[in-house]
C-alpha cells in the first residue's frame, strides 16, 4: 500500500481536494483533526503539553483550552516549535497505525505541515494543492472570520508555497482557473497504477 501525503498552505483547498479523493474510495487521514483528538486522549502527550504550557492548557474535565494555547503558539515561533515537537511524533505514530488498518491500494495523509516536520519521510509521494496567496487570504478571511493580518501571520509561519510545490511529486491547481475534479481523477488513476506496479 502506498502512503501519499497531501499538503498545501492555509486556504489552498487541500481538505476540499481530499474530500474528492474520499468520494473515489480513498481513505484520508486528516492530521490536524487527529492531532486535536490525540491532544485530549494521549495521557503522555497531555502531560508533556501541561509541562511546557501550564496546567491551564486543559480544564478540569481534560478538555483542551484551544484559545489559551492558540494565543501562546501563534504569537511565538519558538512556542509553536515546542508544541509541534510534541504533537508531530504522536501524530506520525497514530497515522502509521491507521494506515496499517486500511486495505486500499493507497491512502492519503492530509496535513498542512509535511515538509516542516518529519512527516514527509514516512510517505511514498506528496501531492501539493496550490492556490495563489490573495485567493487563499480571501478564502480564510471568509471561512474563519479572521482579519487579513491574522491570515497573513499564519501564512508566514508555513514554508513558502513555491518551495512546497518544488518539493512535491504532484501539484493540483485549485486557483479557480483550472477544474479540480479532472486533475484529481487523472492523479487517482496514476496512483492506482503506481500502487499496482509495486
Amino acid at each position: 500500500m502506498l502512503k501519499i501525503g497531501i499538503t498545501g498552505g492555509i486556504g489552498s483547498g487541500k481538505s476540499t481536494v481530499s474530500k474528492i479523493f474520499e468520494l473515489l474510495g480513498v481513505p484520508v487521514y486528516y492530521a490536524d483533526d487527529r492531532a486535536k483528538d490525540i491532544l485530549v486522549r494521549d495521557p503522555e502527550l497531555m502531560t508533556q503539553v501541561k509541562q511546557h504550557f501550564g496546567n491551564e492548557t486543559y480544564d478540569e474535565n481534560g478538555r483542551l483550552n484551544r484559545k489559551y494555547l492558540g494565543d501562546i503558539v501563534f504569537n511565538s515561533k519558538d512556542k509553536l516549535a515546542v508544541l509541534n515537537s510534541l504533537v508531530h511524533p504522536a501524530t506520525i505514530r497514530d497515522s502509521d497505525r491507521w494506515a496499517s488498518e486500511q486495505t486500499t491500494p493507497y491512502v492519503l495523509k492530509e496535513a498542512a505541515l509535511l515538509f516542516e516536520t518529519e512527516s514527509f519521510h514516512h510517505l511514498d509521494k506528496i501531492i501539493a494543492v496550490f492556490a495563489p496567496q490573495p485567493l487563499r487570504v480571501h478564502r480564510v478571511m471568509k471561512r474563519d472570520h479572521m482579519t487579513r493580518d491574522e491570515v497573513l501571520a499564519r501564512i508566514y509561519k508555513q514554508i513558502d508555497e513555491t518551495i512546497k510545490m518544488r518539493l512535491s511529486d504532484y501539484v493540483i491547481h485549485n486557483d479557480e482557473q483550472h477544474m479540480v475534479i479532472p486533475q484529481v481523477l487523472a492523479l487517482h488513476q496514476e496512483l492506482l497504477a503506481l500502487a499496482a506496479s509495486r
